[in-house]
């Protein structure tokens, strides 16, 4: 379904740089969802009828499971701690993509037995709905997916992106390679440093490729990201974590994510406000504070950009001047 994304040198911080165009995968798979929800779209799954999944109301999961479920003629559950007023009364982005395509969005907040999920994190409170919600009791019909996508499944795909990499630094022929991308639950850069280093064992090319996994919290801070790579691989294949010293609460505006959008979609490409602004100025920091002037930067493109179209107006309210 997806063909090899293609890569496109650009000019960052003075410097050129290549971004892996994850995001012209698929017009309702891209970026890292796309690679993590590449098994379901590959695998037969004719049992299931109902699909759960949770998140944040504007998530581009969100949009992209809501075409999974549609295409595969599934029942879609997701669940969201909360949906904020005005997105409810000015339904846009992903959220309105994909209750167009019949997801069915429930605030955990106004179930039947909120008093039980009450100070639970959202992870959590799934586990118990998933394990005693009434229409769920056929756990053969029914496919949970965690936040984010966060799960082995999710190997598959990014197990081809792996593949990718390294023929592509094999054809240009660079020995050192520093691939990196903004994480939130960190499942892409995990599975990713994981897969390159096997692979290139398995290639023996470990002596003639250096391909190294750098990557940024945008959710929770570096400890949080530490402990979901816990959950998901040995820590011998946890990626590298950078850090510019400040923290990012994911969803916040900021006038710093703000800018560094707008400087970055100068060069024609459009990157999504979320997560690209937080990995674009961590990755300035690094390049600027580190003497890697001689390195080849692989930046992976994140996709989601139909997320902007919920994303832009917020900053545009909050930052009026600065549009």
């Amino acid at each position: 379904m997806f063909s090899i994304s293609p890569v496109q040198a650009m000019n960052f911080d003075g410097r050129s740089i290549y971004i892996k165009r994850d995001d012209l995968l698929h017009a309702d798979f891209s970026g890292n969802k796309a690679r993590k929800f590449y098994h379901f779209l590959h695998h037969d799954y004719s049992h299931v009828t109902q699909l759960v999944a949770s998140g944040s109301a504007q998530a581009n999961s969100l949009y992209s499971l809501s075409v999974l479920a549609k295409l595969q003629g599934w029942k879609f559950d997701y669940y969201v701690s909360h949906i904020n007023t005005f997105l409810l009364q000015h339904a846009q982005g992903n959220y309105a993509a994909a209750i167009q395509n019949g997801a069915n969005i429930i605030d955990v907040s106004h179930l039947a037995d909120a008093e039980n999920l009450q100070g639970m994190h959202l992870d959590d409170a799934m586990q118990y709905i998933v394990s005693s919600h009434p229409n769920y009791t056929d756990k053969n019909q029914l496919l949970f997916i965690p936040e984010g996508g966060r799960c082995g499944y999710a190997e598959t795909g990014i197990t081809q992106l792996a593949s990718e990499i390294i023929q592509w630094a094999q054809d240009r022929r660079l020995n050192e390679l520093m691939v990196f991308l903004p994480s939130g639950t960190g499942t892409t850069a995990a599975y990713l440093n994981k897969q390159i280093i096997q692979q290139l064992t398995q290639l023996s090319l470990t002596e003639v490729f250096a391909i190294e996994v750098l990557t940024c919290s945008t959710v929770g801070g570096d400890k949080y990201l530490r402990q979901q790579f816990s959950q998901l691989v040995d820590e011998i294949y946890f990626p590298r974590i950078i850090n510019d010293g400040h923290k990012y609460h994911f969803g916040k505006l900021s006038q710093r994510c703000f800018d560094m959008w707008k400087t970055v979609c100068q060069s024609g490409i459009e990157f999504e406000l979320l997560y690209d602004p937080v990995g674009f100025l961590v990755l300035q920091h690094y390049l600027n504070s580190q003497a890697v002037s001689a390195t080849n930067v692989l930046y992976i493109h994140q996709g989601g950009a139909l997320g902007n179209k919920t994303m832009l107006p917020r900053y545009q309210r909050k930052f009026p001047h600065s549009v």
